[in-house]
């Protein structure tokens, strides 16, 4: 006979597709009211995004009636100069911004987490240098470095990303390396490493699965900056011109000579400008309560 296995028990299928559906469904009663108003604000958005990809087609910048016409049944916000709708142009104008929101968190959350584990757990001049990258970075003015790097790189949603992403990792960097101070010197931390661990094994298995609460609710708050970062250098020209982002949108419209002195601004620039607003502030409501729930577990 062969050796006898020693007795597992197995989890009932399906128990941790439960697990997660529980979490999710606490972390959503822990929202407020405000988070989960936001919430409802954010998935409005995508959906709006999406069906710009699905059902509109090419309507966001294919001409489709005569131009500035004003709000109707077929063009429930009008159209711009050259006669393409509105409505289009702001539906694509939703998409554009999510991917460069969460593009520029993503960017700035693993290039900032990355740096700040190496700097907690190496400590000495490697933490030195990483600390005073942040304090050189906190010093200088983002908006006219912004400025200059969107100019230098050139026009691009691609190269908005990579900006605010470069211009946005500090937060998450300090606050890697701030929990990565405390945890390097708990006992399984020590007991890892005196077993022959590497660093990339005790940063894959226990430090980044401790932190990824603590970044995904600082790069909430870069996914707001981003979005409105995105929409300050568009207005500026230095966002990409084909594309039909939100800031490109405002660009447009005030360029347009007599937009102070007919109706067109209301349903050329308000549109966008109120998308913008509400985008970044139903963002902020839900990095809030999530920054809350994440304190409260610490």
């Amino acid at each position: 006979m062969g050796r006898l296995r020693p007795f597992r028990r197995f989890a009932p299928d399906g128990e941790p597709k439960r697990r997660r559906l529980s979490r999710l469904f606490g972390v959503l009663e822990a929202l407020s009211v405000h988070g989960r108003a936001g919430l409802a604000v954010v998935l409005i958005i995508l959906a709006t995004g999406a069906a710009s990809v699905f059902f509109l087609g090419d309507a966001h910048r294919v001409p489709s009636g005569a131009s500035l016409e004003a709000p109707s049944l077929r063009h429930p916000l009008g159209t711009d100069d050259l006669g393409i709708d509105i409505g289009a142009q702001l539906c694509r104008g939703a998409l554009v911004s999510v991917l460069v929101g969460l593009g520029s968190a993503g960017l700035a959350g693993v290039g900032g987490s990355v740096l700040g584990v190496l700097a907690g757990y190496s400590g000495g001049a490697v933490d030195r240098l990483v600390t005073g990258l942040c304090d050189v970075m906190t010093a200088i003015p983002q908006l006219p470095l912004m400025i200059v790097l969107g100019a230098f790189l050139g026009p691009s949603t691609q190269n908005v990303i990579l900006v605010v992403g470069f211009l946005s990792w500090v937060g998450p960097a300090r606050i890697a390396r701030a929990k990565t101070l405390s945890m390097r010197r708990e006992k399984f931390i020590v007991a890892a490493a005196s077993y022959g661990a590497s660093f990339f094994h005790i940063a894959r298995k226990h430090l980044l699965p401790a932190l990824l609460p603590l970044v995904a609710a600082s790069c909430l708050r870069i996914v707001g900056h981003a979005v409105s970062a995105e929409a300050g250098l568009t207005f500026l020209g230095l966002g990409d011109p084909t594309s039909k982002s939100w800031g490109m949108l405002l660009n447009r419209s005030m360029s347009f000579s007599a937009i102070y002195f007919t109706d067109f601004w209301k349903w050329w620039v308000l549109p966008p400008l109120m998308a913008l607003a509400m985008l970044v502030v139903s963002v902020a409501f839900i990095a809030r309560d999530l920054e809350k729930l994440v304190n409260r577990k610490l």
